[in-house]
């Protein structure tokens, strides 16, 4: 978590999402996002011969759902569009990338 300039503490979720290439991956996915008020903070995305590789920053404070239901829900969009979508709290996906 982090602290905004008002003092307040932000949770921020870290989407990987990795596939073939095809139409409309990154409106799926921010669709779905938007769907449940993840809010997206920022994104980077690229293709590799044939294959899409995207990292979203979700700012998740308003989630409607709980964290777990969102995670479940984006993987199973995944699968339904042959994507692989990890989804992680940053807290963890931090605590796993540190030396």
């Amino acid at each position: 978590m982090y602290i905004n300039k008002e003092g307040e503490y932000i949770m921020n979720a870290i989407i990987s999402v990795l596939g073939q290439d095809t139409y409309g991956i990154l409106a799926k996915t921010s669709t779905e996002c938007a769907k449940y008020k993840a809010n997206i903070v920022e994104v980077s995305q690229s293709i590799l011969k044939d294959y899409f590789a995207m990292i979203m920053v979700c700012n998740i404070d308003n989630l409607t759902i709980d964290f777990n239901s969102f995670v479940d829900l984006m993987e199973q969009m995944g699968k339904e569009n042959n994507l692989k979508i990890q989804v992680m709290h940053e807290d963890i996906f931090n605590s796993m990338h540190r030396i």
